[in-house]
């Protein structure tokens, strides 16, 4: 059974209603890297959050492991593309945040256990300090005395504490400069690779979707009017090399741009 299936989902907003995802159907494997692309306004982040579960569709449902889920919770890590800490707390703090409350709530910070849990999760942190490149000695550091590249590898490190199953990410790496968005993509896929949490990926950049997914889903409207629908579901190939990358990017950016057929389901590209 699929980790994730979005059954039939539609989502409106306004009076009148103006509808922004039209009738969505996907199914999502666990272990899966899901790229989702699309022009400005067709409805990509509206689609994370459902999955993510701080949205509600209008229509249809969004099942995790069989399940509906109305509110976020611990098996979805989120990184937005804004940063996301909190500037009054140091790098380890806000790592290890998330789990705390998570846990203990406000109040439960006070018990005696939650000294104990709290080195615990510490511990786990500077794992993950580590794994994202980060020192200890950046570990005492707070978000204005860190580059961009680094308040958003403190912000995947902050989703991943959580352990989630799920990590959903909305254009995670648009501020960053090239080449440290660069090292980002090879950091997430890293990542992706040691831990096998299913990843949906949100990104202009047909570029890096076809370097991180497994597959690359394509939203767009057939009119203006429209609201979006699955365009293109295309299977990346394990080894793309420049020739074929190319080709790949050209039929992803026609089908975006909406110069080329609608397609519910592409065939598998091997």
């Amino acid at each position: 059974m699929a980790l994730i299936r979005i059954e039939d989902v539609s989502i409106a907003y306004g009076n009148p209603p103006r509808t922004v995802l039209d009738a969505i159907d996907l199914h999502i494997d666990e272990g899966e890297f899901i790229c989702l692309v699309g022009q400005t306004g067709c409805g990509k982040s509206t689609l994370l959050r459902l999955v993510l579960g701080s949205e509600q569709p209008s229509q249809g449902r969004v099942l995790i492991d069989g399940r509906e889920h109305k509110r976020p919770d611990s098996t979805r890590g989120y990184v937005p593309q804004k940063y996301s800490l909190f500037p009054d707390k140091t790098v380890l703090d806000n790592i290890t945040f998330g789990c705390e409350v998570s846990e203990f709530g406000l109040l439960g910070l006070l018990t005696p256990r939650y000294y104990q849990r709290r080195a615990e999760f510490r511990a786990q942190a500077y794992g993950y300090l580590r794994r994202i490149g980060l020192t200890e000695a950046d570990a005492k550091k707070y978000p204005d005395q860190l580059s961009g590249g680094m308040q958003q590898r403190v912000a995947i490190a902050q989703a991943l504490m959580t352990k989630p199953r799920i990590l959903l990410m909305d254009e995670a790496f648009s501020a960053l400069d090239p080449g440290t968005r660069k090292g980002m993509q090879r950091l997430i896929r890293q990542l992706w690779q040691d831990t096998g949490t299913t990843v949906l990926f949100v990104t202009h950049n047909m570029h890096e979707a076809l370097f991180l997914g497994t597959r690359v889903i394509v939203l767009a409207k057939e009119t203006p009017e429209h609201g979006s629908r699955v365009a293109l579901d295309l299977a990346v190939p394990e080894r793309c090399g420049e020739e074929e990358a190319a080709l790949l990017t050209h039929r992803l950016e026609s089908v975006s741009e909406g110069s080329a057929e609608m397609e519910a389901t592409a065939p598998a590209v091997s």
